[in-house]
């Protein structure tokens, strides 16, 4: 599996205050761009599957939502979430 319990434990140890801190914006975004990586190379794999390109749309559409919260909230965590996870270019 991807997507195993250590791998997000990590995932929320790194970008989060703990490896429990589950509900913070920046390990919420962190999980949501390691997902949508993982879905995007699924998609390269396989263009005609219209239920996992809706759902990569999706969550997206999360990680943009939360992103925005966090950028309403403080400009300053919202840049640097962004740089550390080298989402824009």
């Amino acid at each position: 599996m991807y997507l195993d319990s250590a791998k997000k434990q990590e995932i929320f140890g790194k970008y989060g205050q703990s490896n429990s801190d589950t509900g913070s914006v920046e390990s919420q975004v962190a999980l949501f761009s390691y997902r949508i990586a993982h879905l995007t190379e699924h998609m390269k794999a396989n263009r005609k599957d219209h239920t996992t390109e809706r759902a990569l749309v999706k969550l997206v559409g999360k990680r943009r939502a939360l992103l925005n919260y966090l950028k309403a909230r403080d400009i300053n965590r919202y840049r640097a979430l962004i740089k550390a996870l080298g989402l824009r270019k």
